[in-house]
């Protein structure tokens, strides 16, 4: 199996499962899920340089407020207010290892898939979900970008746009 599709399997028989059983909806590889006034949106970025023996990969993890987008829309990572990639999430001591750099993953045809997975599964299930599961208000929101300067900035000007209470 080359690296995409050990991608390829590792999206099929991991992240659309365990995202799914957190109460994520799919299109593609975007994943949202409804938490009232917003959505948390997970995307999966491939990067240009890709080939089938090596894949480099990130996630865009972002809010996307119901308002700015209307409520029966599909959201996107364009429709995003506040966007951070996953390695937001990480403590340092994650941030780097045989399956991460300083773009985000990396999948190689070399790699071996069950290690891969094992690997990713402490990042999200440690450290992502559990983020993204504390986010129920919009003043949760806030609470968490407040780390952020420009995100933040943004999405209270967005809360304040769409007059979000």
């Amino acid at each position: 199996m080359n690296a995409k599709e050990k991608q390829l399997e590792f999206i099929k028989t991991y992240l659309k499962p365990t995202l799914k059983n957190f109460g994520f909806k799919t299109s593609g590889q975007t994943w949202w899920k409804d938490k009232g006034e917003f959505y948390t949106l997970i995307n999966l970025q491939n990067f240009s340089w890709n080939t089938k023996e090596d894949v480099n990969f990130c996630f865009n993890v972002a809010i996307v407020l119901k308002a700015k987008i209307g409520k029966n829309k599909k959201p996107s990572c364009y429709d995003s207010t506040a966007t951070i990639r996953e390695g937001a999430y990480l403590p340092e001591h994650r941030k780097k290892h045989s399956f991460r750099n300083h773009s985000g993953y990396i999948l190689k045809t070399t790699d071996d898939l069950n290690h891969f997975i094992e690997e990713f599964k402490i990042n999200f299930e440690n450290y992502i979900l559990p983020e993204l599961e504390k986010l129920n208000s919009i003043q949760d929101c806030l609470g968490f970008y407040s780390k952020y300067d420009f995100w933040f900035d943004v999405l209270k000007k967005d809360i304040e746009k769409y007059q979000i209470s």
